[in-house]
């Protein structure tokens, strides 16, 4: 049984029994079902054998072991009615009780469209971050710098070891998803296919026609995602449990939610993994691009969180007829490229229904967001003669989706708000609009999630990598994709040369070199991204392989200043290696003067080769001086060849971040319910989540509201009888906390006559 993870507690939430429109009301809570089945996670002070948690559960009598942790964590999982785990909080040497979560792959396709052609070359991506040079340089044993000798575990959907270019880089691997050591990817199960992780195997350790970062290293595959690409805690804890014993050097975990959070139990277990000498690296999220979007286990600060940048492409701009303005488009994936380079004509089309594309041969189309799926849509125009596709959101901002099969016309993506304005624009229903190609590299995917961190106001991403249109390895062929899981299989693979090249350097060295060397990168604007946008910047190989000099760590966070404080000071240590070959003097720039603010920076000193220095760094500052939430910069530190940017962070106050995260609303296991689960970072004074009719803009009633919620995830299951009558909901979330409220806005559908009719329980 699969089951979504809430940490566990009892939630203050009720039900309306009926939804007709009416207003909100804080009617008496009811409790929890104390009997509801649990899957949880026991996270303990210190280590446990077996015999001691069975004589823990002793007393409870329904509660039953599942798995043991032995190095991932101190802990165990365990499964139960709600009363009895809720017991488990009190016994002495338990120090977290959580129930799992689901997790899964960070990238926006999960299945291979239909009929996809495609060349195997990552030639573009591997010249502009300097991989294609590393591979011409030896080792200390006189060896191209390929790998070799290296073991990456790869946590994720599996991969096909039959694929021709991964056979070489198989070495075996573990299934926690059917409990075997059988990692192949979900078969033969239509949509709930999957080929996530052997795309990834492909970036990271490809060795047949398509090369990939680290073509001779060898790859350890961990089933953890399973059909459609998701898995639970239990799952992602035991595959990092199993990597720890197998001793990989490497771990990348493409995978994640949408909580922003720290503390929850995978975050942890990526922390022990770098403890115990792997170099961990995670995707950062495909939630951008607003502030606080990362998600765990991108949030784990000893792991390299990785965000996702263009390589070199070839991007679609439109400027309508007597408008100066360029408007980007954003290809959905498994779309044809967009080869158009001229002026066309642009039609309105509703909502892409075949009746409503008429006279659109030779045409562009612009339809609207809803009601058919984007193939549907693309396909009606494709039938009718359109030569391609320009679909607007129905919700704010713009939208990443992907074509269960591809068409030989492209389709893209633009904001609610663009669209409406073109709609706007449009004279009897039709326009002249002029389509142009810019070449753009290095510029931050909208979709990468930023940070900072709540609670510890950490940066993450701490890196960003190519993560847009990346060709890689599929079962049966090579297909494109994005998102934050092809950007973190690059720094995976990057990490492998580094730790070939230098193999006695730990996990916080090689993030170091990898930070240190970073590339800082700008918008189209010229402008430069934030820390907590970019991290350290792109990944140049070459450079982190290189360096002669290290900093650790590679970031820095001041923590949090009150108004109160008055000229207040907060330090920071670092410790500076000397990796070259010859002696070299250390000096801190001057940073540029900032209002309220002082820093305190060591002098210069010397290091021979081999040598290191802790140094202490501190900065003063005056909080009503301030203006902003959040201030990040970078200190830069001179070797005398090179100068290293460290960058830094410190937050006001308590900054306003989301109260309101990761919303997930899905048909539950019972076949008798929908669950629902949210992440709510300070807890809430007041919740709710109100569903509205997506056309009228209507009230439809509540889903579920409460009061004085606790701190982490929230979830509970709506019995069928409960929910609106199926359809397509706009659903409004909202978290209020000390007089400050967060809201997320979201499509679900809500089709109980399938679950009905699949369960024969009617």
């Amino acid at each position: 049984m699969k089951i979504r993870s809430i940490f566990f507690f009892f939630l203050s939430l009720v039900i309306l029994t009926a939804f007709q429109p009416q207003k909100l009301q804080h009617p008496p809570i009811p409790r929890e079902d104390p009997q509801a089945e649990k899957i949880a996670i026991v996270m303990t002070e210190q280590p446990v054998e077996e015999q001691q948690i069975k004589n823990t559960l002793k007393n409870l009598k329904n509660t039953k072991l599942r798995r043991v942790f032995t190095h991932a964590i101190n802990g165990y999982s365990v499964q139960g009615p709600a009363s009895e785990l809720k017991q488990l909080e009190g016994i002495e040497n338990v120090k977290l009780v959580s129930e799992v979560n689901t997790y899964r792959v960070e990238n926006s396709s999960l299945h291979q469209p239909q009929h996809y052609q495609s060349s195997p070359s990552f030639i573009d991506n591997f010249e502009l971050i300097g991989t294609e040079a590393v591979h011409g340089l030896l080792d200390e044993k006189g060896n191209h710098l390929t790998g070799k000798g290296i073991t990456i575990g790869v946590i994720d959907t599996g991969i096909d070891y039959e694929h021709p270019d991964l056979r070489r880089s198989f070495a075996g691997g573990h299934d926690l998803v059917d409990g075997d050591d059988d990692p192949m990817e979900t078969k033969g199960m239509g949509f709930k296919s999957t080929l996530h992780g052997t795309h990834v195997a492909g970036v990271i350790a490809a060795n047949g026609r398509m090369r990939g970062m680290a073509p001779e290293a060898k790859i350890v595959a961990y089933r953890a995602l399973g059909p459609g690409g998701s898995g639970t805690t239990e799952q992602v804890i035991a595959a990092i449990d199993e990597a720890i014993k197998d001793k990989v050097d490497i771990l990348n975990l493409s995978l994640g939610n949408d909580v922003n959070g720290p503390d929850l139990p995978i975050s942890l277990a990526l922390n022990k993994a770098v403890d115990a000498g792997i170099v961990a690296v995670t995707s950062s999220g495909n939630s951008g691009p607003n502030r606080w979007t990362v998600g765990s286990p991108g949030t784990a600060s000893k792991a390299i969180s990785v965000g996702a940048s263009t390589p070199p492409m070839q991007i679609p701009y439109i400027t309508a007829t007597g408008n100066t303005e360029e408007i980007r488009l954003e290809l959905l994936q498994g779309s044809d490229n967009w080869k158009i380079t001229q002026s066309e004509n642009l039609v309105f089309a509703g909502l892409g229904t075949k009746e409503e594309m008429k006279d659109v041969s030779d045409k562009l189309v612009l339809v609207e967001r809803g009601k058919l799926t984007f193939t549907e849509k693309a396909k009606n125009a494709f039938e009718a003669g359109a030569i391609g596709v320009i679909i607007y959101n129905n919700t704010d901002g713009t939208f990443f989706g992907n074509l269960e099969e591809t068409l030989p016309i492209p389709v893209a993506a633009i904001s609610k708000k663009t669209g409406l304005a073109l709609k706007k624009q449009l004279k009897n229903n039709s326009m002249m609009i002029r389509i142009h190609l810019i070449e753009e590299k290095d510029i931050l995917a909208d979709f990468s999630s930023r940070g900072p961190v709540t609670v510890t106001w950490e940066i993450k991403p701490d890196i960003v990598a190519p993560g847009v249109a990346i060709n890689s390895t599929i079962p049966g062929g090579y297909l494109p994709l994005q998102g934050t899981s092809m950007a973190s299989p690059h720094i995976a693979g990057a990490a492998a040369l580094i730790k070939q090249a230098h193999p006695d350097w730990n996990p916080a060295e090689i993030k170091s070199a990898i930070m240190n060397t970073a590339k800082e990168i700008q918008d189209q604007s010229g402008k430069t991204y934030r820390t907590f946008e970019q991290g350290a910047g792109r990944i140049q190989t070459e450079a982190a392989i290189e360096t002669g000099s290290l900093v650790i760590p590679g970031s820095l966070q001041f923590g949090k200043f009150q108004l109160a404080d008055n000229m207040h000071r907060h330090s920071a240590r670092l410790k500076v290696k000397n990796t070259g070959s010859a002696t070299k003097s250390y000096s801190f720039s001057i940073p540029k003067k900032q209002k309220g603010i002082a820093w305190e920076l060591p002098l210069s000193f010397t290091l021979k080769p081999g040598e290191s220095k802790d140094v202490a760094v501190a900065m003063k500052v005056t909080p009503e001086m301030l203006d902003d939430k959040i201030n990040d910069g970078s200190l830069v530190m001179d070797d005398g060849k090179n100068k290293i940017r460290i960058p830094y962070l410190y937050v006001l106050e308590e900054p306003d971040y989301p109260r309101v995260m990761g919303f997930g609303f899905a048909p539950a296991d019972s076949g008798t319910a929908y669950r629902y689960e949210v992440y709510l970072p300070g807890g809430a004074d007041e919740f709710g989540i109100a569903l509205f009719d997506p056309d009228q803009f209507r009230f439809v009633g509540f889903l579920d509201w409460g009061r004085k919620l606790k701190k982490g995830m929230a979830g509970k299951e709506i019995p069928l009888e409960k929910l609106p009558e199926d359809g397509v909901y706009l659903a409004k979330v909202f978290a209020k906390k000390a007089g400050r409220e967060s809201m997320i806005e979201t499509m679900i559908y809500i089709d109980k006559t399938s679950i009905e009719n699949r369960t024969g329980k009617r």
